[in-house]
C-alpha cells in the first residue's frame, strides 16, 4: 500500500501541473486559453478511457510491468514537451502521451492493489489511496508554481520528472504483485492463497462493459462520477489557478489554496474510507455531491484572497476524492472483486470524460464571456443533481456477476 501511496502522487502530479502552467504556456505562445485547454483535455480524456484496459492488463501482465511502462511513458511525454512549439505538440506529447501513461495507474490500480492484498478495511485503504492521488495533484502545486515564475514553466516540468525518476526506482525495489509473492495472506484473512499466475486470456474489459451497461446501477455511478471529473480535476484543478488570477490573485498564492485543499483532502477521503466499511455508500456519496454543489454555488461571492478562500479550501477540500471509496464499494459490490475494477475502470473513464468536456467548457466560455463564472455555476448544480441520484445506486443489494 505504501509503495501504491507513493506511486500515485507522482503519476498524478503529471494531470494536475496544467492547472499551475497553462497561463504561462499560453502567454509565451500568444495563445488563447481555449487552445491550450483542448490540448489538456485530451490528457484528461485518455486518462479516463485507458483506465478500464488498464485494469485488464494489470491481470495478464502484472502491475509491476504496468506501473513502470506508464511512468516511462508519463516521463518521455513531459520530456518531449519542453521542446514543443506548436499547439499540436502539445497535443501529442502531452496530452496523447501523458493522458495514457497517466491512465495505465489511474485509480484502477489502486483499486486492484485494496482487492488483492486486503480482505477487511477495503474502504479505509481505498480512501488513503485515493487521498494520494489527490495530494500528489494539489500538494507539490505551491512549489510548481514558485519555480515556474521564477524560472519558468519548462523549469517546473524537470521536477514532476524528478519526482518520478524517484518513483520508479522505488516500484522497482519494494512493489510485490500479491500476498503470496512473499508468504503472506491478505490483510484479515487466515492461511496462505496460492499463487495465482498470469492469465492466458485476461478479462476483455469490452465485454465487461457490455455485461455492466444493462445494470441501471452503472449508469448511476458513471452520471455521478462524470459529474466529479467535471467538478474537479476539469475545472478546479484545471482552472482554478487562471480563475484566482481574474481576481487579482498571483499564481503561488492560488495554487497555495489548492495545496491546502490537498492537505484536507488527505483526511476528508481517508474519512470517507473509514465511513465507507461502517455506512450505506449511497447515503455518503448523497452527502458529498450536496456539499460540494453548495460550495462550488458559493466560490463567486467570495473573498478572492488566501484568507478570503479559507472557508472553500476547507470545505472542498474535504470533499475532493471522498466519493472514491463508496464509488468503488458500489462497482464491487454489484458486479463483483475480481470484475469489479474493470467496471470502476469504466465508471473512472465517466470521470475524466466530464473532467475533460469542462475543461474545454471552462476554458471556452472564459474565451467568449471573458469570466469562469458560468461554468462555476454550472458545475455546482450538476453536483446537486448528482446527489439525488446517488441514491438509487445498488437497490439490488446481490452482486450481479462474479
Amino acid at each position: 500500500m505504501a509503495v501504491t501511496f507513493i506511486t500515485l502522487i507522482s503519476t498524478s502530479f503529471s494531470m494536475a501541473a496544467p492547472g499551475v502552467l497553462m497561463k504561462a504556456i499560453a502567454g509565451e505562445f500568444s495563445w488563447k486559453m481555449v487552445a491550450i485547454s483542448s490540448s489538456f483535455a485530451v490528457t484528461l480524456l485518455l486518462f479516463g478511457l485507458v483506465a478500464p484496459f488498464a485494469a485488464s492488463m494489470m491481470i495478464r501482465f502484472g502491475v509491476k510491468n504496468i506501473i513502470r511502462t506508464a511512468i516511462f511513458m508519463i516521463a518521455c511525454g513531459l520530456t518531449l514537451s519542453l521542446f514543443a512549439k506548436q499547439i499540436w505538440q502539445f497535443v501529442l506529447f502531452w496530452g496523447v502521451i501523458v493522458g495514457c501513461g497517466a491512465g495505465l495507474t489511474a485509480m484502477v490500480l489502486a483499486s486492484t492493489i485494496t482487492n488483492r492484498w486486503f480482505s477487511e478495511k477495503r474502504g479505509l485503504v481505498m480512501g488513503i489511496l485515493a487521498a494520494s492521488n489527490a495530494a500528489g495533484q494539489l500538494a507539490f502545486l505551491p512549489l510548481l508554481a514558485s519555480l515556474m515564475q521564477n524560472y519558468g514553466w519548462r523549469s517546473a516540468l524537470l521536477l514532476v520528472c524528478a519526482l518520478l525518476f524517484v518513483a520508479f526506482i522505488i516500484v522497482n525495489l519494494f512493489l510485490v504483485e500479491q500476498p503470496s509473492d512473499v508468504n503472506q495472506s491478505p490483510y484479515g484473512q487466515d492461511g496462505i492463497i496460492k499463487k495465482t499466475p498470469p492469465r492466458k486470456k485476461t478479462i476483455n474489459p469490452l465485454f465487461v462493459l457490455f455485461d455492466a451497461v444493462k445494470v441501471p446501477t452503472f449508469w448511476v455511478l458513471f452520471f455521478t462520477f462524470f459529474v466529479c471529473g467535471a467538478s474537479t480535476n476539469g475545472l478546479v484543478q484545471t482552472h482554478f489557478v487562471s480563475f484566482c488570477g481574474d481576481f487579482g490573485m498571483t499564481a503561488v498564492a492560488s495554487a497555495s489554496v489548492l495545496a491546502m485543499m490537498g492537505i484536507f483532502n488527505l483526511f476528508g477521503t481517508i474519512g470517507s474510507g473509514w465511513l465507507t466499511d461502517r455506512f450505506d455508500a449511497r447515503y455518503l456519496l448523497f452527502a458529498y455531491y450536496f456539499f460540494r454543489g453548495i460550495s462550488l454555488l458559493f466560490l463567486p461571492h467570495a473573498d478572492f484572497s488566501t484568507t478570503g478562500l479559507m472557508p472553500f479550501a476547507v470545505f472542498y477540500g474535504l470533499d475532493w476524492i471522498a466519493t472514491v471509496p463508496p464509488t468503488v464499494r458500489l462497482a464491487n459490490q454489484q458486479f463483483g472483486l475480481e470484475k469489479g475494477p474493470v467496471v470502476y475502470g469504466w465508471v473512472f473513464a465517466g470521470h475524466q470524460i466530464g473532467a475533460a468536456t469542462i475543461a474545454f467548457f471552462a476554458g471556452w466560455v472564459r474565451t467568449a464571456y471573458e469570466t469562469y463564472l458560468y461554468a462555476f455555476l454550472i458545475a455546482g448544480i450538476l453536483c446537486l443533481i448528482a446527489a439525488v441520484l446517488a441514491l438509487f445506486a445498488c437497490r439490488n443489494q446481490k452482486t450481479i456477476f462474479v
